[in-house]
């Protein structure tokens, strides 16, 4: 039955992948996410039902349009498996509680958010408005402990992500900003600490990685929403893990 389950989980989640790849391309643009139907970005023809299968349709069609030929990008059915693949480990890691609710819509907002930012270098308010509710009710009525953890936690993301955009006068956006302090409702003052500083980590390992392969420009800014949603799921999975790590393994021989 379990096997199930995550068959069914997964299955859930390239739907749902597909729909996250609307959404983050659609918003931005002020375009409805419902009509119309999804379409060749190149030739502008309307996709078929077997053309909008996840992942399935990239691979039956060699990756371009039937039509036109013209190359798709391989970032749709990517984001597609990965959302499926973090919908399908969400339960391994959470469990089949409460909290499971949490982690896919926190995976949910975070696969939008860097759909939007890679293609629009932009992480939309529209976006972070809707989820924001949804985590406050969620944080009510499954809290984290101390209750109090996710409203400093709030604070210290917006309070921590603001004091940076003032002092490089400009090296966070607006956008990074609102997502901090929506990310400290859901991970608490520890973790969103935590969250930030795994970000910034994976933002400078990639960053020095595309500066030696030229796949990044010195002095271009570059989206950051996908480094803070690497850094953000891999603290909400494994945080309490990592600093455990570190307090018995640093903190204990400074002590």
């Amino acid at each position: 039955m379990t096997v199930f389950l995550y068959i069914y989980i997964f299955i859930v989640g390239l739907a749902l992948g597909s729909f996250f790849n609307v959404v983050g391309l659609r918003i931005p643009n002020n375009q409805s996410i419902v009509k119309p139907r999804s379409a060749c970005p190149s030739c502008q023809k309307q996709l078929t039902s077997i053309q909008l299968i996840p992942v399935f349709s990239y691979v039956l069609q060699k990756g371009q349009c039937k039509n036109c030929n013209e190359k798709i990008s391989p970032i749709y059915p990517f984001m597609e498996l990965l959302t499926a693949i973090l919908f399908t480990i969400s339960p391994l890691m959470v469990g089949w509680s409460k909290e499971l609710i949490v982690a896919l819509t926190l995976v949910s907002m975070l696969i939008i958010i860097v759909v939007s930012d890679i293609k629009y270098m932009l992480i939309p308010d529209k976006v972070l408005l809707f989820f924001a509710p949804l985590f406050i009710i969620e944080r009510i009525f499954i809290p984290l402990d101390p209750w109090w953890s996710p409203i400093l936690g709030a604070a210290l993301g917006f309070g921590l992500l603001l004091l940076i955009a003032i002092v490089s006068r400009g090296g966070m956006g607006g956008g990074d900003i609102k997502l901090f302090a929506i990310l400290g409702l859901v991970l608490g003052w520890k973790l969103v600490l935590l969250a930030f500083f795994m970000s910034t980590l994976f933002g400078s390992i990639f960053g020095i990685i595309g500066l030696l392969i030229k796949k990044v420009e010195r002095g271009k800014p570059m989206p950051f929403g996908p480094y803070i949603a690497l850094g953000t799921i891999v603290t909400y999975f494994w945080g309490e893990v990592l600093i455990n790590w570190y307090s018995v393994n640093f903190l204990s021989t400074l002590l």
